[in-house]
């Protein structure tokens, strides 16, 4: 029976590496499986998803206004889907996981998404929301804090590496802006 399966963590903790080996067991088994990315973060490509270790893929891409059910329903009766994958699941809407839960409640087809929990202020982000709500499964992926502990917050940091408490939810950026931190670090990093 099909599920939806949430990888949340911290940044840098594998997430795009585990999605892209998930992909990798499907096509060696003769599956078919579908990815897709957020159309907002480009860093590494347009329709790619990419790893720091440096695997990549080719991926569909999703906006805020893509219906995923209609999209993927079109993409099974061309060629049968046997498993869809989300990398950077967090800019999902609630709408968008919903239809998540449709490909795997009606089409029968396991949904893995993949992403961040929180925001650099401590928030969840409106995809993890509704994933953590809705999803069947749920499945930390760790990554450490330079202390040594489990990392689970982000730090969004500025040009001289020191802590943002405001902005946008939303800045695309990997290390360069950003640094999973132990909950005391994050406290500490923002003066809480």
């Amino acid at each position: 029976m099909a599920q939806m399966y949430f990888y949340y963590s911290a940044m840098n903790a594998g997430k795009s590496t585990t999605l892209l080996q998930s992909s990798f067991n499907y096509q060696e088994r003769g599956m078919n499986p579908v990815i897709f990315t957020a159309a907002l973060d480009d860093r590494y490509g347009v329709g790619l998803v990419s790893s720091r270790i440096g695997l990549q893929s080719d991926a569909q891409l999703f906006r805020q206004d893509t219906n995923l059910l209609e999209l993927i329903e079109s993409l099974h009766q061309q060629e049968p889907r046997h498993c869809i994958l989300v990398d950077e699941c967090q800019f999902l809407s609630k709408a968008q996981v919903y239809q998540l839960s449709e490909v795997v409640d009606k089409l029968g087809i396991p949904v893995l998404c993949y992403g961040l929990r929180t925001d650099f202020l401590g928030e969840l982000f409106e995809g993890s929301q509704y994933l953590l709500a809705w999803a069947d499964k749920l499945i930390e992926l760790k990554t450490i804090c330079h202390c040594g502990r489990k990392a689970n917050m982000v730090i969004r940091t500025d040009e001289r590496g020191k802590a943002i408490a405001e902005g946008d939810q939303v800045a695309i950026g990997g290390n360069d802006k950003y640094v999973s931190v132990c909950r005391q670090h994050y406290k500490d990093a923002l003066g809480k």
